[in-house]
């Protein structure tokens, strides 16, 4: 068992957000809200209507009318975990739900069970894809500063005339005697090549 389901979740005080017409699906899912502990709202067609979306937990959305302008965001970045609500097996509307990021699903007609089980399931799928995505921004962001690092290496080559090695000693020292980062001072070099086109890598400030 992972660590984040070591104790049973807990989402008393919780707010949900039904992206859905009103129907009495929506009505079951308020009451189902009402029993974990959750307030639950109700919205439709979009999402300007429900006030500042940073303020609600999770988002219940319909799968069988919705579409990609209710969403003040694009498909697959929600902010926040999302439930869909499946009454329709169309593979159209099933690709659409996937589109969305959709982290659980809950089927139609919505009755007195299944919320709970739902949202377990869309909270811990919405903190791996997070996680995802930050572990991959951070890689993209290591990956940016070598290949600065390399640029910069590259520079010093062609204007002291030396090979790799010696440029990257040369580009050390100055981020030391600077007391800034390598990245930095890499950085320095090619912004100073890319100012004139050709020279002042030694001015690396």
């Amino acid at each position: 068992m992972s660590p984040a389901l070591a104790h049973t979740p807990n989402f008393v005080g919780w707010r949900a957000l039904i992206l859905h017409r009103p129907h009495q699906n929506v009505d079951a899912l308020s009451a189902q809200c009402a029993r974990i502990g959750i307030a639950a709202e109700q919205a439709w067609p979009t999402l300007e209507e429900s006030g500042a979306m940073r303020d609600f937990n999770v988002l219940l959305i319909d799968a069988d009318m919705g579409y990609d302008e209710q969403f003040p965001w694009a498909p697959g970045l929600a902010p926040m975990p999302i439930i869909a609500l499946i009454g329709s097996e169309a593979p159209g509307r099933i690709a659409w739900t996937i589109g969305q990021g959709a982290d659980a699903q809950l089927l139609k007609p919505i009755g007195s069970a299944g919320l709970y089980s739902a949202l377990v399931v869309a909270s811990q799928g919405f903190l791996r894809r997070t996680a995802q995505t930050e572990e991959i921004a951070r890689l993209k962001e290591q990956l940016a500063q070598r290949q600065i690092v390399a640029e910069a290496t590259a520079i010093l080559m062609l204007k002291h005339n030396c090979d790799a090695e010696t440029a990257y000693n040369h580009l050390r020292r100055t981020a030391m005697a600077e007391r800034r980062s390598i990245e930095k001072a890499a950085g320095g070099v090619v912004a100073g090549f890319d100012t004139d086109g050709r020279t002042n890598v030694t001015n690396t400030r």
